[in-house]
């Protein structure tokens, strides 16, 4: 059964327009795409974000959350987060009003179309190594490419792929259930044959010989691998860093200890200013515990992201509790049992209950054998994320050609590591496609969301509209005369809009950052992209 209903005159939307509407309890973007309408569902998939209030460009539609992209004709996933693509809704022109049929039942996502194993049509064997997100994008994606061989997924952990990201803001503070974490159950990878093996340690990789070897002694082959590790956390090497109660956090088994040794009034010492410190030292001090940053820089964030939003950032968790030991390093752990306190290199001494370091992470590539590491441990990409023949990498321990400068970079971002198993797995595949993909992310401490786009490992200066100290900027990071990455708080959809116009190769100049550029009226005053095949065929 379906419900149809009028949403809309005709005249309501102009040519590359799009409205938000509700067909009973169905939730329904409305627009208008070359003369033609269409209606699909309005809700991202990823967090649930009402599409609306993103931006549309060409047939695309960007979530403001967290920039999942979907086309508006097909409802297909364009970029993630997302996993599922969005229900397409039939739509007919009645005189003048626009009518839009919904299914009784509201529906708000559709599984992209996948195959099955078929071992007659093909049998070869893809094997890809880690479940955090490029992995899980890469083995949804090889079904949606339409590859029947065999898909096997290995992870050293013992739960299904889940939301890495909200461990460190949404469970560490107690606002995200556990249950909520995994994106799919072990259900979906068995209907389309996506055998998932968990709590399994590769120590071998031999590229020549297309092998894996485990821990107990058994070996697989393959014909094509994607390597998606991520990285290790690493350690501080200083006297006592083995003391029970001293943490990194990585997994979500690592953030359950934390939770088991946190409790409210208790002394906590995160070490480091990294993303993954500062997001847990906000996230316990949600909890109640009394937090201490103990980290070398002059602010949070100053080589990333300038020391101007790292004063924004320190102030916020000053205002909010925490207290800061800057400029300074752990020199030795003290504890009997269990850490009690830690001796800073002035030779302060400060009492804590627990300790969380997050001082970066390696790439996790110790066991491959037959290809060349770069001396940070990372693998060497082409353009398709190929390392070698029938070898491929995605994620943190990729070094990439950056297609706007040509510099190989490596990026620890979760969402770019989606992006990568998504492109990885087309060229597995067979599609032959390059990644020309923005780097995105954002981050929440104490209810104050920041996104960043592009990526600047450096810059000659820093242009902002808008002021950290008021919590509302963008700020344009400017390299060699080019606007190759911008940070904002408060300007979601001119995010996007920077985001589509790097994709779009249609940067702004830095003299126009400095005039005060509007971006969405610039992104509307570029040529459309073209339409996608899929959308195309509908079309006509």
């Amino acid at each position: 059964m379906a419900r149809e209903a009028v949403v809309a005159k005709v005249s309501e939307l102009k040519d590359g327009q799009m409205k938000g509407v509700l067909v009973g309890d169905t939730k329904v973007l409305l627009t208008r795409i070359n003369g033609a309408f269409h209606a699909v569902g309005a809700v991202c998939t990823h967090y649930g974000g009402y599409l609306p209030d993103g931006v549309l460009s060409g047939t695309r539609v960007y979530c403001p959350w967290h920039q999942s992209a979907f086309n508006v004709i097909t409802g297909d996933l364009e970029e993630p987060p997302g996993f599922d693509g969005l229900p397409r809704f039939d739509v007919r022109v009645e005189g003048e009003n626009v009518l839009v049929s919904v299914p009784d039942e509201p529906v708000e996502r559709r599984p992209m179309e996948m195959v099955r194993h078929e071992p007659m049509a093909d049998q070869r064997t893809f094997v890809i190594l880690g479940a955090g997100g490029a992995g899980n994008a890469a083995a949804e994606t090889l079904r949606q490419d339409g590859f029947k061989g065999r898909i096997v997924m290995i992870t050293a952990d013992t739960t299904q792929p889940y939301d890495r990201p909200d461990v460190s803001k949404g469970y560490l503070k107690g606002d995200s259930p556990k249950e909520a974490l995994p994106w799919r159950s072990l259900d979906f990878y068995r209907e389309r044959d996506i055998e998932v093996l968990l709590g399994r340690k590769v120590t071998q990789v031999d590229a020549a010989a297309r092998l894996i070897s485990f821990g107990n002694g058994a070996t697989m082959k393959y014909d094509a691998l994607l390597v998606a590790t991520g990285g290790v956390p690493r350690s501080l090497e200083v006297p006592g860093a083995n003391l029970p109660n001293i943490f990194m956090l990585r997994s979500l088994d690592d953030a359950d200890r934390i939770m088991a040794a946190a409790g409210k009034d208790k002394q906590a010492l995160c070490v480091g200013a990294s993303f993954i410190a500062m997001e847990t030292a906000a996230a316990l001090t949600k909890r109640g515990l009394k937090v201490t940053v103990v980290a070398p820089g002059a602010v949070p964030f100053e080589g990333t992201l300038g020391p101007e939003i790292g004063r924004m950032w320190l102030k916020i968790h000053e205002e909010n509790g925490v207290t800061f030991r800057l400029g300074r390093k752990v020199r030795e752990f003290e504890g009997h049992g269990r850490v009690e306190a830690a001796r800073l290199d002035n030779g302060e001494r400060l009492e804590t209950d627990l300790v969380v370091v997050g001082v970066g992470v390696r790439p996790a590539t110790e066991f491959l054998q037959g290809v060349r590491l770069n001396p940070d441990g990372s693998l060497a990409v082409d353009r398709s994320l190929a390392a070698a023949e029938g070898l491929y990498a995605a994620g943190d321990i990729a070094r990439f050609p950056d297609w706007r400068t040509g510099e190989a970079i490596r990026i620890e971002h979760w969402r770019l590591a989606l992006q990568h198993g998504r492109i990885a797995a087309h060229n597995m595949a067979g599609k032959k496609m390059e990644f020309a993909g923005v780097p995105f992310f954002w981050t929440d401490q104490f209810d104050t969301f920041m996104q960043y786009v592009g990526y600047a490992r450096s810059w000659d200066e820093i242009i902002f509209q808008g002021s950290p100290d008021q919590r509302n900027f963008l700020a344009f990071y400017v390299k060699n005369g080019r606007v190759l990455a911008a940070a904002a708080i408060n300007h979601e959809n001119e995010m996007i809009a920077l985001a589509e116009l790097m994709r779009l190769n249609k940067m702004p100049t830095p003299a126009e950052c400095r005039q005060g550029i509007d971006l969405l009226a610039r992104l509307q005053g570029t040529p459309k992209p073209p339409l996608s095949l899929a959308a195309a065929r509908i079309l006509a």
